[in-house]
Protein backbone atom coordinates (compact mmCIF):
# COMPACT_ATOMS: atom_id res chain seq x y z
CA UNK A 1 0.00 0.00 0.00
CA UNK A 2 1.62 3.14 -1.02
CA UNK A 3 0.98 6.69 0.97
CA UNK A 4 0.35 10.05 -0.42
CA UNK A 5 1.94 13.16 1.15
CA UNK A 6 0.77 16.39 0.03
CA UNK A 7 2.42 19.42 1.88
CA UNK A 8 0.37 22.60 1.30
CA UNK A 9 2.64 25.25 2.23
CA UNK A 10 5.45 23.49 -0.36
CA UNK A 11 2.69 22.58 -2.94
CA UNK A 12 4.42 19.03 -3.05
CA UNK A 13 3.40 15.82 -3.46
CA UNK A 14 5.42 12.83 -3.12
CA UNK A 15 4.19 8.71 -3.46
CA UNK A 16 5.95 6.52 -0.65
CA UNK A 17 6.39 2.76 -0.55
CA UNK A 18 7.19 2.48 2.77
CA UNK A 19 10.12 4.89 3.68
CA UNK A 20 10.92 4.83 0.29
CA UNK A 21 9.83 7.57 -1.97
CA UNK A 22 8.69 6.61 -5.60
CA UNK A 23 7.89 9.87 -7.00
CA UNK A 24 7.98 13.59 -6.28
CA UNK A 25 6.06 16.66 -8.13
CA UNK A 26 4.55 19.70 -7.88
CA UNK A 27 0.84 20.87 -6.84
CA UNK A 28 -1.82 23.43 -7.47
CA UNK A 29 -4.34 23.92 -4.46
CA UNK A 30 -7.81 25.14 -4.12
CA UNK A 31 -8.52 29.12 -5.30
CA UNK A 32 -8.26 29.64 -1.76
CA UNK A 33 -5.54 27.31 0.16
CA UNK A 34 -4.58 28.26 3.66
CA UNK A 35 -6.70 26.45 6.19
CA UNK A 36 -9.39 23.60 6.27
CA UNK A 37 -12.13 23.20 4.03
CA UNK A 38 -15.17 23.31 5.89
CA UNK A 39 -18.12 23.91 3.40
CA UNK A 40 -19.04 23.49 -0.30
CA UNK A 41 -17.75 26.08 -2.40
CA UNK A 42 -15.09 27.74 -0.11
CA UNK A 43 -12.24 26.83 -2.23
CA UNK A 44 -10.59 25.27 0.43
CA UNK A 45 -7.85 21.75 -0.03
CA UNK A 46 -8.93 19.84 2.92
CA UNK A 47 -6.10 18.98 5.53
CA UNK A 48 -6.02 15.50 6.91
CA UNK A 49 -5.67 11.81 6.85
CA UNK A 50 -7.48 9.94 4.10
CA UNK A 51 -7.57 7.27 1.37
CA UNK A 52 -7.99 7.18 -2.23
CA UNK A 53 -11.37 6.16 -2.22
CA UNK A 54 -12.16 5.66 -6.30
CA UNK A 55 -10.08 5.74 -9.42
CA UNK A 56 -11.62 7.37 -12.41
CA UNK A 57 -10.02 6.70 -15.84
CA UNK A 58 -12.08 10.49 -17.73
CA UNK A 59 -12.74 13.25 -14.99
CA UNK A 60 -13.21 16.43 -16.36
CA UNK A 61 -9.62 17.16 -16.45
CA UNK A 62 -8.39 13.42 -17.24
CA UNK A 63 -7.40 10.03 -15.01
CA UNK A 64 -8.53 11.10 -11.13
CA UNK A 65 -8.06 9.41 -8.03
CA UNK A 66 -11.06 10.06 -5.60
CA UNK A 67 -9.80 11.53 -2.36
CA UNK A 68 -12.00 10.62 0.55
CA UNK A 69 -12.87 13.72 2.02
CA UNK A 70 -15.18 14.23 4.18
CA UNK A 71 -13.80 11.79 7.14
CA UNK A 72 -15.94 10.79 9.70
CA UNK A 73 -13.12 13.03 11.95
CA UNK A 74 -14.36 16.05 9.15
CA UNK A 75 -17.93 14.65 10.01
CA UNK A 76 -17.76 14.85 14.01
CA UNK A 77 -16.10 18.18 13.36
CA UNK A 78 -19.05 19.37 11.75
CA UNK A 79 -21.43 18.51 14.09
CA UNK A 80 -19.70 19.55 17.18
CA UNK A 81 -19.78 23.10 15.47
CA UNK A 82 -23.24 22.88 13.77
CA UNK A 83 -22.64 22.38 10.31
CA UNK A 84 -23.66 18.51 9.76
CA UNK A 85 -26.85 16.77 11.80
CA UNK A 86 -25.50 13.83 14.30
CA UNK A 87 -27.98 11.80 12.59
CA UNK A 88 -25.17 11.34 9.40
CA UNK A 89 -22.57 10.79 11.81
CA UNK A 90 -23.27 6.91 11.52
CA UNK A 91 -22.86 6.90 7.41
CA UNK A 92 -19.34 8.78 7.59
CA UNK A 93 -18.30 5.86 10.00
CA UNK A 94 -19.92 3.38 8.57
CA UNK A 95 -18.43 3.80 4.66
CA UNK A 96 -15.17 5.11 6.48
CA UNK A 97 -14.44 1.44 8.31
CA UNK A 98 -15.49 -0.32 4.64
CA UNK A 99 -13.37 2.19 2.99
CA UNK A 100 -15.79 3.38 0.65
CA UNK A 101 -16.74 6.86 -0.90
CA UNK A 102 -18.01 9.15 1.27
CA UNK A 103 -21.23 10.87 1.36
CA UNK A 104 -20.06 13.95 -1.34
CA UNK A 105 -23.80 15.44 -1.10
CA UNK A 106 -23.32 16.94 2.56
CA UNK A 107 -22.78 20.51 3.56
CA UNK A 108 -19.06 20.06 3.65
CA UNK A 109 -18.51 19.39 0.47
CA UNK A 110 -17.09 16.66 -1.42
CA UNK A 111 -15.61 15.27 -5.15
CA UNK A 112 -11.92 15.92 -4.25
CA UNK A 113 -9.80 14.92 -6.31
CA UNK A 114 -5.96 14.71 -7.38
CA UNK A 115 -6.13 15.25 -10.72
CA UNK A 116 -4.32 16.87 -14.18
CA UNK A 117 -4.78 20.22 -15.56
CA UNK A 118 -1.39 21.61 -14.64
CA UNK A 119 0.23 23.64 -11.68
CA UNK A 120 1.09 27.74 -12.69
CA UNK A 121 -1.76 29.23 -9.98
CA UNK A 122 -3.97 27.50 -7.40
CA UNK A 123 -7.01 27.46 -9.00
CA UNK A 124 -9.02 24.07 -8.18
CA UNK A 125 -12.39 24.44 -6.38
CA UNK A 126 -10.41 22.35 -3.38
CA UNK A 127 -8.41 19.39 -4.97
CA UNK A 128 -5.31 18.60 -5.78
CA UNK A 129 -3.89 19.42 -9.38
CA UNK A 130 -0.55 18.30 -10.91
CA UNK A 131 0.76 18.30 -14.40
CA UNK A 132 -1.24 15.74 -16.84
CA UNK A 133 2.48 14.12 -16.80
CA UNK A 134 2.38 13.48 -13.49
CA UNK A 135 -0.82 12.51 -12.89
CA UNK A 136 -0.76 9.53 -15.53
CA UNK A 137 1.88 8.22 -13.17
CA UNK A 138 -0.06 8.52 -10.44
CA UNK A 139 -2.73 6.87 -11.71
CA UNK A 140 -0.75 3.87 -12.80
CA UNK A 141 1.22 3.82 -9.43
CA UNK A 142 -1.99 4.14 -7.31
CA UNK A 143 -4.94 2.28 -6.00
CA UNK A 144 -8.11 2.50 -4.16
CA UNK A 145 -7.20 2.06 -0.50
CA UNK A 146 -4.01 3.48 -0.55
CA UNK A 147 -3.07 6.50 1.84
CA UNK A 148 -3.19 10.44 1.83
CA UNK A 149 -2.29 12.81 4.14
CA UNK A 150 -2.77 16.32 3.63
CA UNK A 151 -1.05 18.73 5.94
CA UNK A 152 -0.69 22.73 6.38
Amino acid sequence: MKRILIEKEKRLLTVYDGRQALMQCAVALGREPVGHKLREGDGKTPEGSYYICLKRENGKFGPALGISYPSFADAVRAVDDGRLSAGLLPLFEKVERKGERPPWGSPLGGEIYIHGGGTGRDWTAGCVAVSNENMAKLFALCHVGDRVEISR
